[in-house]
C-alpha cells in the first residue's frame, strides 16, 4: 500500500508508517527476539534518512528526500533490526537506481518525469531481508 501511494502521490503517510514501527517494535517484544535491536534499528533508520534530508537541503537549498523515507526506513529497521538495515538500504539503492536508468529512459523517448519515489524501493527491500531473515538481526 505504501510503495502504491508513494508511486502516486509521492507521499508516504504517517498513518502507515507511523504503526509499522510500532508493529515491528511489539512483535519483537512479544517474540523476545532483538527488542533492542529492533529499537536501534528504527532509530538508526530514521536518523540515516533525516540526516541525509537535512544535508541535502542546507547543501543544496531544496527537498530532496523527505522524512516519509525516514519513517520508512525507521519501520524497516523497527522489523529487520539494526544489523539488517545495510542489506535494507544496499536492495533499496539498487533498485532505486534501476529505477532511475529506466525513468531517464523514458525522459529520452519524451516522457520527462524528474522525482523518483524512493519509497517503493525501500518497501521491496524491507520486504525481502524481513523474508529471508526469518527473525529480527
Amino acid at each position: 500500500m505504501l510503495a502504491y501511494i508513494d508511486l502516486r502521490s509521492g507521499l508516504l503517510l504517517d498513518v502507515l508508517t507511523l504503526p509499522l514501527i510500532a508493529g515491528g517494535i511489539g512483535v519483537s517484544f512479544l517474540t523476545g527476539l532483538g527488542w533492542a535491536s529492533s529499537i536501534l534499528g528504527a532509530i538508526l533508520g530514521y536518523g540515516l534518512i533525516a540526516g541525509l534530508a537535512i544535508y541535502w537541503r542546507r547543501s543544496r537549498g531544496y527537498e530532496g528526500i523527505g522524512l516519509g523515507d525516514a519513517k520508512l526506513l525507521a519501520a524497516g529497521g523497527a522489523w529487520v533490526g539494526v544489523f539488517g538495515l545495510p542489506v535494507v538500504l544496499l536492495i533499496g539503492s539498487g533498485v532505486g537506481i534501476m529505477s532511475a536508468l529506466t525513468v531517464s529512459q523514458k525522459a529520452r523517448s519524451g516522457d520527462d518525469q524528474r522525482a523518483i519515489p524512493f519509497g517503493p524501493s525501500l518497501c521491496f527491500a524491507i520486504w525481502a531481508v524481513w523474508c529471508t531473515s526469518g527473525t529480527v538481526f
